[in-house]
């Protein structure tokens, strides 16, 4: 086992022979830049900083820490200690050569922040409020006095200008007082308590030291750049920034998402999403330069805009965190090292001195963190817990320090002394939280909500992300739109409405059509949003100019989760469903919804509330259905009632019930604590030595329900079918049908659903 943690380390002397090799004739060859080299020199940094890093996360140390001792053991701190020929053949200090590198390394700077703020939970902000900001004040506060401190008595020799002092001694402070979110948010979602109270505030102040240091690091910028303090640039920057952060934070949070909806919707070329939002990082990064302040600022709000997305978040993370993972975290981090030169620490008045810049910002952090927690109503515990995690600097100290060595705020020896003192603090912030937090007790509350929470992750409605709705011009489209627009309206989820009414020809297309699309997307918005109470929804409409499956299916490429589909004809005869609603199905291999309205809701497609009942079995779709239901019941007015049926194929389910009931008092039990979860009152009934579909006809006799929700599988078979209990329901009820399908197909041998 210890062998296979130490073969990727074994490669690296292996790698350094024939790099050096390759380096030296390089070097031999021309005293100009060299792509050869530079390719060579980002292959050993991924190489050795993936390499070590897999052995940190291996060890319980962020795999952050391993790319940096890369760069140091590739650095002079040991390879040039050691090897010094090899070292300057690998990393050349010719400004031509070292450019090429720095160029990337300063365009993972801006990927490293886009990341950052991707990762920012502004929600989880918002949740946990006012504390978390009163600790981040504290926490804050008190380490950047103790930097500024230290800044002013530094002694002139490691200042790069000791006339500029006091920009030193303000970029010391914010450095001191600064946390990594990343590593942080990392260690908590490690020890499972990012969803915890006192998991939430850490993470939450966290975010706020990040955005509050960001923003003083890019005014520091702006007096670095002057040279003095300049009231008209300082307030220049502020005044800037600050304009920068209020039109992204509300124009410019809908602009991202409608520019990420119309390149996934409308480009065909390879990834056009990604583009788009690296050409909004590139963009908001030269914002806030031309406003005064570091681009890192542009680029780690990009990141909390894109974050903020409402679509596609999942997509954009996982193809953009590879990219900057194993290329350009290694070599920007690798470099970061690689411009620490440890070996300076053998004069005893700098170890001395690095020493104390530790203690300092250890203590400093700890305490102003310790005493945030204390103000903003946490116990000793909980202080303690979150004192640990925030002294945690990471990545983020190593990218102000290394903003701090590029501007002539830092010099060399105050940026090894920093680079140390963030990699000890880090390393020693994982055990010590570890050890807080393992300590921290759960009270009922907080239990409850975790649970809560942890049936949400699972669940259906509650991850839906994109819907799709598929509607023409008919009284049941509208009911439809309505259904459509309470299952998202509470959630905030973007619609796009698909008209699959007549087909535009191309002799149709013109004023006329024109005219036709704008009535198509003013009643599609007023379908799908009638009810105030049910939210905001945004609504974007197609219209189809082809064929009806080629056109469903073009849409069903686009990334949508769930397709609600209401038409004039959903029945034909026998037991089959209209075609059009095969052919939309057959486009479409996610969870389906079909919408089927009868008796009162012909009359009146958007109802004040629903009076809605959902049968249940105890199988994943019944439970499914009964998640629809209770969505329906908490966005709109009316009551929900839950009746106990029993199929062939659910015998056995009762594993899935609460333990020492009977199988369907215990189903019930299930569906009365989904609801209670989301403070919906239902009634629940329980009706034996029926058939499924007797029992429900039964129950919408008997009562005042106006729609039932019934969650069925797709059966394989020639046409599209829901099972024998669904199309008896669908063609016999009296009221409105809604069927909520899974995405795949069943085998047709399986017994009625």
């Amino acid at each position: 086992m210890q062998w296979r943690l130490l073969r990727p380390v074994g490669l690296v002397p292996a790698v350094l022979v024939l790099t050096t090799i390759v380096a030296g004739a390089e070097g031999g060859k021309s005293a100009g830049p060299s792509e050869s080299l530079l390719i060579l020199q980002i292959v050993l940094l991924i190489a050795v900083g993936r390499g070590l890093g897999e052995l940190m996360q291996r060890i319980g140390q962020p795999s952050v820490i391993g790319e940096l001792l890369a760069g140091i053991l590739l650095g002079p701190s040991l390879l040039g200690w050691l090897w010094p020929e090899a070292q300057h053949a690998i990393f050349p200090k010719t400004p031509e050569q070292k450019a090429m590198i720095d160029g990337i390394a300063q365009f993972g700077i801006l990927f490293l922040l886009l990341l950052t703020g991707m990762e920012t939970d502004l929600k989880l902000v918002r949740k946990v409020g006012k504390a978390a900001i009163a600790i981040s004040i504290a926490g804050i506060v008190v380490p950047f006095a103790c930097g500024f401190a230290l800044g002013e008595f530094l002694p002139d020799a490691l200042l790069p200008d000791p006339h500029a002092r006091l920009v030193a001694s303000l970029f010391m402070g914010t450095a001191l007082s600064i946390s990594s979110v990343k590593i942080v948010a990392v260690v908590v979602r490690e020890m499972n308590f990012m969803r915890r109270d006192v998991g939430q505030i850490i993470v939450a102040t966290a975010v706020i030291d990040d955005t509050i240091g960001w923003i003083i690091i890019a005014v520091i910028f702006s007096l670095a750049s002057q040279g003095t303090i300049d009231v008209a640039s300082v307030a220049k920057a502020v005044f800037g920034t600050l304009a920068f952060l209020v039109v992204s934070f509300t124009i410019g949070r809908r602009l991202v998402f409608q520019l990420i909806r119309w390149a996934n919707d409308t480009l065909v070329s390879t990834a056009p999403v990604i583009t788009v939002i690296l050409l909004l990082m590139g963009t908001m990064a030269l914002i806030t330069h031309l406003i005064g302040v570091h681009t890192v600022l542009g680029a780690f709000v990009a990141g909390i805009l894109v974050g903020e997305s409402p679509i596609l978040t999942r997509q954009i993370d996982e193809r953009l965190r590879g990219l900057i993972s194993s290329f350009f975290m290694p070599v920007f981090f690798g470099l970061a090292g690689l411009a620490a030169d440890l070996s300076v620490l053998r004069d005893p008045n700098l170890l001395m001195l690095t020493g104390l810049l530790v203690v300092i910002a250890s203590v400093g952090k700890f305490g102003g963190a310790f005493v945030g927690g204390t103000l903003g109503g946490l116990n000793t515990r909980e202080s303690l817990a979150l004192a640990s995690g925030m002294n945690a600097r990471g990545s983020t100290e190593v990218i102000i320090a290394t903003i701090g060595l590029s501007i002539g705020v830092l010099s060399q020896n105050l940026f090894t002394m920093i680079v140390t003192m963030a990699i000890v603090t880090t390393m020693a912030m994982p055990p010590m939280l570890r050890a807080a937090l393992s300590r921290l007790p759960m009270n009922e509350e907080e239990k409850e909500r975790l649970e809560r929470e942890e049936f949400e992750k699972r669940g259906f409605v509650a991850n839906l992300e994109r819907p799709l709705l598929a509607v023409d011009e008919s009284v049941n489209a509208t009911f439809a739109a309505h259904i459509a627009g309470l299952i998202a309206g509470m959630r905030g989820l973007p619609i796009t409405v698909l008209h699959v009414g007549k087909r535009a020809t191309e002799q149709e297309r013109g004023r006329d059509v024109e005219e036709s699309h704008e009535a198509v997307v003013k009643r599609a918005a007023e379908m799908v949003a009638p009810d105030p109470a049910a939210g905001n929804v945004d609504v974007t409409t197609r219209i189809r100019r082809s064929d009806l499956g080629e056109a469903v299916g073009e849409e069903a490429k686009k990334g949508f989760d769930f397709l609600v589909v209401g038409i004039d004809k959903v029945i034909a005869t026998k037991d089959r469903f209209d075609r059009k609603v095969e052919d939309i199905a057959a486009q479409f291999e996610g969870p389906l919804a079909i919408v089927l309205a009868k008796g009162s809701h012909l009359k009146q497609p958007v109802p004040n509330g629903l009076n809605i009942l959902v049968p249940v079995s105890g199988s994943a779709v019944s439970k499914r259905g009964a998640e629809v239901a209770v969505a329906l019941a908490q966005a709109g007015s009316g009551s929900l009632r839950v009746i106990y049926v029993a199929t062939t194929r659910d015998k056995g389910a009762q594993r899935g019930a609460s333990r020492g009931l009977s199988q369907e008092t215990g189903i019930l039990k299930d569906a009365s604590d989904l609801a209670a979860r989301y403070d919906v009152d239902i009634t629940t009934t329980l009706r034996v030595n029926r058939s499924p579909e007797a029992a429900i006809l039964r129950e919408i006799d008997t009562t005042d329900v106006d729609l039932v929700v019934i969650g069925v599988d797709r059966i394989q078979a020639d046409h599209l079918s829901f099972g024998g209990v669904a199309d008896a329901v669908l063609r016999q009820s009296k009221v409105s049908v809604l069927l909520v399908s899974s995405g795949e197909a069943r085998q047709a041998s399986a017994k009625k659903a």
